[in-house]
């Protein structure tokens, strides 16, 4: 398959890049991205919410009142969850919600959210490029020009380069990540998927295994 690649003005360089079938072209699995998004979201939840029971709220154990003659229940401590300031009866304790996933299918699932970008026409190869100085300014003519600046959007670089990492920072509709940081998540959360010729090749080097 092959793909124009265009500059950083959004024009095509009259060149073009050979995208590898066995990442942006197979057959998607849907299911194989429903798994990795749905570990991803998990792995998102600091799970340490803790409400105190009954032996953690501090306070008296006495017993409060006679056990018979009162009319009313039975009563002990005045830790008890039945009274206003008493422990929580089976309260949320800390807990990992981490989801196990086989690397295989991972790996499936990357290369099938890259599939239907590609197939939707939701995917540009843009030339290596950089900037002088880190600028906000610049990442979203880069976006304007690419038609792309009002659309959440992911950029993939193919290696290192701080000042286009730090130009994009204060913007929320898009997202600037290296190759090795690409997940099914951030692909299939983004409306338009921009990768740098350099993350192409690595891209296909780890997904083609």
């Amino acid at each position: 398959m092959k793909v124009a690649v265009l500059d950083v003005k959004g024009k095509d360089t009259g060149r073009k890049v050979e995208l590898s079938d066995k990442v942006f072209g197979i057959e998607p699995n849907e299911h194989a991205i429903y798994l990795d998004v749905k570990q991803y979201l998990a792995h998102q939840r600091q799970g340490t919410h803790k409400a105190k029971e009954r032996a953690e709220i501090a306070g008296s154990t006495r017993k409060i009142k006679k056990q018979k003659g009162t009319g009313t229940a039975r009563a002990g401590s005045i830790k008890s969850p039945v009274f206003r300031g008493g422990g929580r009866i089976f309260g949320p304790r800390p807990k990992d919600y981490g989801q196990k996933l086989n690397k295989n299918v991972k790996r499936l699932a990357r290369k099938s959210a890259l599939s239907l970008k590609s197939k939707d026409k939701e995917l540009l190869i843009v030339e290596d490029f950089d900037f002088d100085t880190p600028r906000t300014k610049d990442f979203v003519q880069f976006l304007s020009s690419l038609g792309i600046q009002d659309k959440k959007s992911l950029v993939v670089l193919g290696g290192e380069n701080n000042n286009v990492y730090l130009s994009s920072r204060n913007l929320k509709s898009s997202e600037v990540v290296r190759d090795s940081e690409i997940s099914t998540y951030k692909i299939m959360n983004a409306k338009s998927v921009v990768l740098l010729e350099g993350a192409v090749k690595e891209l296909e080097a780890n997904l083609s295994k």
